[in-house]
């Protein structure tokens, strides 16, 4: 299982930048992120190499953040692949709240990041049916 971190910023220019600022001098590694955004307010949710440190680095720089657990799911990387785990998703009648993409840095393989309630029911779904699950 992974941890995420989910920083909560205004949605002004150079904002994402400064989250960014923040985890280089931290020498803190990006693995995977999204971005979504409102009118004011955006989130920013990324898997890090330190989820632990980031979370303090940025909370000390008067940002709003939090941890959260997300499941990590690998793919073979051709066509069909994300929806192969969709269907096994579906079939499983699991809700997925958001995904995004990220990549095994080891074998290059894309790696599904994914949102769910009842974390540790989805990660044995998904394993029975098949998937790697980080």
């Amino acid at each position: 299982m992974l941890k995420q971190i989910s920083i909560y910023a205004e949605n002004k220019k150079g904002m994402l930048q400064s989250v960014t600022d923040i985890l280089a001098r931290e020498e803190i590694n990006i693995m995977g992120s999204v971005t979504n955004d409102s009118a004011e307010y955006g989130i920013i949710r990324m898997v890090v190499s330190d989820p632990e440190k980031a979370l303090e680095a940025i909370s000390k720089e008067g940002y709003i953040c939090r941890k959260t657990d997300v499941l990590g799911v690998e793919l073979d990387d051709n066509p069909g692949a994300l929806n192969r785990l969709l269907v096994s998703l579906l079939e499983g009648n699991i809700n997925v709240d958001y995904l995004y993409l990220s990549f095994n840095r080891d074998s290059g393989m894309p790696i599904m990041i994914l949102h769910v309630d009842s974390i540790y029911e989805v990660k044995n779904c998904l394993q029975a049916k098949g998937h790697c699950v980080l």
